[in-house]
C-alpha cells in the first residue's frame, strides 16, 4: 500500500477519534448538568425526608410505649382471670362435694323412709289379716255347725261314704 493512502486512512481514523472524543465530552457535560439537577432535587427533598423520618421515629416510640402498656394491662387481666378461675374451680368443687353429700343423705333418708313405710304396711297388713282370718275361721265353723244342725245332726250313710271316698 502506498504511503499516501496510509496517511489518508490514518487521518480519517484520527478525525473519527476526535469526533468521538467531542461526542463523549458533550455527553459528559449533559450528564454533569443532569447530576446537578438531580442533586438540587435531592437537596430539596432531604429536609422533608428527615422530617418524615423523625415523625416516623416518634410514632414508633409512642407505639412501643402503648404496646408495652397494653401488654402490661393484658398480663394483669390474665393474672386476674387466672385467680378468678381458680376461685370458681374451688367453689365448684366445694359445691359439687356438698351436693354429693346432700344427695347421699337424701338417699339414706329416702331408703329409711321407704323401709319404715314397708314395715308399717306389713304391720297393718298383719294386724288386719290375722283378725280377718280368725273371724273367717270362726264364721266358717259357725256355718258348718249351723249347716250340720240344719241337716239334722248326723250324716246319712250314703253321705258319710261319699265323704270318705272323697277324702281317700
Amino acid at each position: 500500500m502506498p504511503q499516501s493512502e496510509l496517511i489518508t486512512i490514518l487521518t480519517v481514523f484520527v478525525g473519527l477519534v476526535a469526533i468521538s472524543q467531542l461526542v463523549q465530552m458533550a455527553a459528559l457535560v449533559l450528564l454533569q448538568r443532569r447530576a446537578k439537577a438531580l442533586q438540587e432535587q435531592v437537596a430539596a427533598f432531604t429536609p422533608r425526608a428527615e422530617q418524615l423520618l423523625k415523625t416516623a421515629q416518634e410514632t414508633l416510640e409512642q407505639s412501643r410505649r402503648q404496646i408495652a402498656e397494653v401488654t402490661t394491662r393484658a398480663s394483669a387481666i390474665l393474672d386476674s382471670t387466672r385467680t378468678q378461675i381458680q376461685c370458681v374451680e374451688s367453689l365448684l368443687q366445694d359445691v359439687s362435694g356438698r351436693a354429693r353429700s346432700q344427695m347421699d343423705r337424701a338417699e339414706l333418708v329416702l331408703d329409711d323412709t321407704l323401709n319404715r313405710v314397708q314395715e308399717a304396711v306389713t304391720l297393718v297388713h298383719r294386724g288386719l289379716t290375722r283378725p280377718l282370718r280368725e273371724i273367717q275361721g270362726v264364721s266358717a265353723g259357725i256355718r258348718a255347725a249351723v249347716g250340720h244342725l240344719l241337716k239334722g245332726g248326723r250324716p246319712s250313710v250314703a253321705q258319710a261314704t261319699q265323704d270318705e271316698e272323697m277324702f281317700i
